[in-house]
């Protein structure tokens, strides 16, 4: 039979053949940087990483021994039924404010935002088009060509704990490992990181330590889990992704196949193998190294293989911090059962006082979680309100800062920090320590509540108030100043038993009156400062706490 009555397929192949026969005869080879989303496996990308990541094959057997071990060792057990008798320490729910801090490889060239890395070999991005016209093609600068940029050369740790001090906050929470999969603290389980390359140092023990000498707590927050995907893009041209001597770093590079814009991980069907899930486990396990009070996971845990792996890491954490009186871990969406961990609800907010803490994480930048050079940032005073609503219905606010390559924080960042700290350090009494009232405020302005929502936040009016309480007094905060110093508190009722009324940071009387239709303040003079006024309004009786 000849080559013409051969099936088309099959012709195909005998044309392939010959070129390949010629290519090789010919003396040329295929790049390593040559494209591989057509030609590679779920299974060959899974094993190209686990040949490069060999070497630490042993480090994450140890890791993973210590987890089985630990996760029997203490008053957890790693079963959800054990777990859901978690409670978080007494010191988290009181701190109400903390520090979020994303830096990294991804500050270094300061465009659109951290996930740079991953949009930088997206040929229909912006990021694309800015990397090819100022560094040229993802195969000759590739993402691993930034780090030696990331140099660190003017941290100053012992300077970010007093400014995250002197902003009120309780707590700061460093990422040791974004998407990107480069470790900022001395991992036994990668090359790279910040101690072997770049900065060569453990920019996460120098940090932890400054801020447990400042008086705060400290945490770590790590984002492997979506590691495994990360990358896909580069697959799809010619990029370093695709060479097998840098897969160690790009990780796997799973085809990402999400729905519901990756929010509903039910129905997400990215492939993870075991080996991927023993990794991100051992990874989280060597967190402990650093003694975190709090350990913070992006929401990747949620996709169904890791759930295997969620309740042996929350034993083996919670059995190792009850020994020093407890820790928080944070998740996502509905990554874990309610119950055994705290909710964090990610740039968005609840519409009602949750009977179980939560917390809400968002950036001062009014895009970027890292340090961009186009960056533009909320004002104080509508971080202060974010706060004030969080803290109304039982949660915490974790405000991110984005420091540059070289370890400063800009300008605008410091000052908006002090800002909140000033009015923290008049108004305290109405945040730290406090509890959700009977209903969280009131007021006529509408939000939207639930994670990503914080873009369409509407500016408050006088109107709108956010109650807490302590001991016995009520804390009623106005969000904004009446033009003619007079307000009514329409939540108040004469059975409450208003004692007194004073207005914090203020010397002025404030004259009130209890009337059918509530409380009746009246206050001439505005406090300066951010937009949030205290009223501190003492009971006959102990108001109730709607939280416990």
């Amino acid at each position: 039979m000849s080559l013409q009555d051969r099936p088309a397929s099959q012709r195909l192949a005998w044309i392939c053949c010959l070129l390949l026969v010629s290519g090789v005869a010919k003396g040329t080879t295929v790049p390593a940087t040559a494209p591989t989303a057509a030609t590679i496996t779920p299974g060959q990308a899974d094993r190209r990483w686990r040949d490069a990541a060999r070497p630490f094959e042993p480090a994450r057997n140890a890791l993973l021994q210590r987890a089985e071990a630990g996760a029997g060792q203490g008053p957890y057990r790693p079963d959800w039924i054990s777990l859901q008798q978690y409670r978080a320490p007494a010191w988290y729910e009181d701190a109400k404010f903390g520090i979020f801090i994303h830096w990294g490889i991804y500050s270094v060239p300061a465009f659109a935002n951290e996930w740079y890395p991953r949009n930088m070999y997206d040929r229909t991005s912006r990021e694309y088009a800015h990397h090819v016209a100022t560094y040229g093609s993802p195969a000759r600068f590739g993402y691993k060509d930034f780090i030696p940029q990331f140099r660190a050369e003017r941290f100053d740790p012992a300077a970010w704990a007093r400014l995250f001090r002197d902003a009120g906050a309780r707590y700061v929470v460093g990422v040791a490992e974004h998407s990107d999969g480069f470790a900022m603290y001395d991992s036994q389980l990668t090359r790279w990181t910040a101690v072997k390359m770049g900065p060569q140092r453990d920019l996460m023990a120098d940090l932890g330590q400054a801020v447990h000498a400042a008086g705060l707590h400290f945490g770590l927050s790590l984002h492997h889990a979506e590691h495994d995907w990360f990358f896909d893009r580069g697959r799809e041209i010619d990029a370093d992704v695709n060479d097998p001597r840098y897969a160690d770093l790009y990780g796997p590079a799973q085809q990402h196949r999400p729905a519901d814009g990756d929010q509903d991980l039910a129905v997400d069907w990215t492939h993870v193998s075991q080996a991927w899930v023993d990794d991100w486990l051992a990874h989280a396990v060597e967190l402990e190294n650093y003694h975190p009070d709090l350990i913070y996971l992006d929401w990747w845990i949620g996709h169904a293989s890791f759930r295997n792996a969620l309740p042996k890491l929350l034993a083996y954490y919670y059995n190792a911090g009850a020994k020093r009186g407890g820790v928080v871990l944070n998740y996502k969406l509905n990554a874990l059962p309610e119950g055994v961990a705290t909710l964090d609800v990610e740039r968005g907010q609840l519409d009602g006082i949750r009977s179980q803490h939560w917390q809400t994480d968002t950036t001062i930048s009014n895009s970027s979680w890292c340090y961009v050079t186009d960056a533009t940032f909320k004002s104080p005073t509508s971080i202060v309100h974010v706060l004030v609503d969080t803290v109304s219905k039982n949660g915490n606010l974790l405000l991110d800062i984005g420091p540059r390559p070289d370890g400063t924080i800009v300008d605008e960042e410091q000052t908006t920090l002090r800002e909140i700290g000033a009015w923290l350090r008049v108004n305290g009494k109405a945040i730290y320590g406090s509890r959700p009232w009977r209903q969280f405020g009131e007021g006529p302005t509408q939000f939207v509540a639930g994670a990503f929502q914080e873009q369409k936040l509407k500016p408050y009016t006088a109107e709108d108030f956010r109650f807490t309480v302590q001991d016995n007094h009520l804390y009623a905060i106005a969000l904004d100043w009446p033009t003619d110093g007079r307000s009514v508190i329409h939540a108040i009722h004469s059975d409450d038993g208003v004692r007194a009324v004073r207005l914090l940071g203020s010397a002025q009387t404030v004259k009130w009156s209890q009337q059918a239709d509530g409380l009746h303040l009246t206050a001439t003079d505005k406090p300066a400062g951010v937009a949030a006024y205290v009223y501190e309004i003492e009971l006959a009786a102990k108001p109730i706490d709607s939280a416990h």
